[in-house]
């Protein structure tokens, strides 16, 4: 086995996405990668769909059985806006990372030219600035399944990194316990959420699965508010029926112990910055390995899919 480095340091970037602005959000991105990159952290992780934001609260004009017109062009300026996978936009973040010499992952809204679907999707560069990973979201939540599809392909990557294996899940991902199941079983270090989800239960439920996968859980939220939204959308209502905050953030690293490494940062922007101790990972799975010696194959096991 090779050798793992002791340390990785991370910035996690907990930052308001330019909503519904691919241009502007990519550019924001490689600033911000460019302004963590000071600190010289081995990974830099933004939150889920940060290019062209989440569009928390909006039904574009979904109802059972009906659609409207209003909500449709709102859709169409998402679509437009969000990104190919390569692209441009991930062409001009991958540069960015090679010039940080850092991992840098980013959640994006994918745009399949070909079908016109799209995918929440998380992507990874590597120091070099090559895209080496793709992960899209398997199971959009609730009403996001009107506007994003089930992922075909790409179900359950991970990266050898030089302080062992990373991969992610997206946001309410991590309440499929198979899935999770699927990273241990690659034996994942460091399990990246790119997410929405700044309520309390979900902080019980990161630091449950940190303590389970015996892994560090990047907990990598955004804050916008009402405000962040473009003026011109053709469902205003929508918006004003939202509270001033839409999402408080609560970005955050726990250990394998399910201890805090960095506390929940809440109502704001904020890169934070934090040094693992990669040999917490392994020493911490002495007593307990999910998919290792605590584990019964021969009595329940998981068949992965790694299409």
């Amino acid at each position: 086995m090779k050798d793992i480095e002791n340390r990785c340091k991370v910035a996690l970037v907990q930052a308001t996405p330019v909503m519904f602005d691919k241009a502007a959000g990519c550019e924001k991105t490689i600033s911000l990668i460019k302004e963590a990159s000071e600190n010289n952290p081995d990974l830099i992780v933004f939150p889920e769909l940060f290019i062209p934001g989440y569009p928390y609260g909006m039904t574009f004009g979904f109802t059972v059985g009906s659609r409207n017109e209003d909500g449709r062009k709102d859709w169409k300026v998402y679509y437009e806006n969000s990104i190919l996978v390569p692209g441009p936009e991930t062409d001009a973040i991958g540069k960015a990372a090679k010039e940080a010499g850092a991992y840098v992952s980013v959640g994006v809204s994918e745009r399949v030219e070909e079908s016109a679907t799209l995918y929440n999707t998380n992507i990874i560069f590597s120091p070099e600035g090559e895209l080496i990973y793709v992960h899209r979201k398997l199971k959009p939540t609730g009403s996001e399944r009107v506007v994003w599809g089930d992922a075909d392909k790409y179900y359950f990557p991970v990266v050898d990194t030089p302080w062992g294996r990373m991969g992610s899940l997206i946001c309410w991902e991590s309440y499929m316990p198979l899935a999770r199941v699927a990273l241990y079983e690659k034996g994942v270090g460091i399990y990246i959420s790119p997410n929405t989800n700044d309520n309390e239960e979900w902080q019980a439920t990161i630091r449950h699965i940190a303590i389970e996968g015996h892994c560090y859980f990047i907990n990598s939220d955004m804050y916008f508010k009402k405000e962040d939204y473009p003026d011109d959308l053709h469902c205003p209502e929508e918006i004003d029926r939202l509270n001033d905050i839409v999402c408080r953030g609560g970005s955050c690293i726990v250990d394998p112990y399910g201890h805090y490494v960095t506390e929940p940062v809440w109502d704001k922007e904020e890169i934070i910055y934090a040094d693992l101790d990669m040999s917490m990972v392994y020493a911490s799975r002495m007593e307990f390995d999910a998919c290792g010696h605590y584990s019964r194959p021969d009595a329940v096991k998981l068949v992965i899919d790694d299409k």
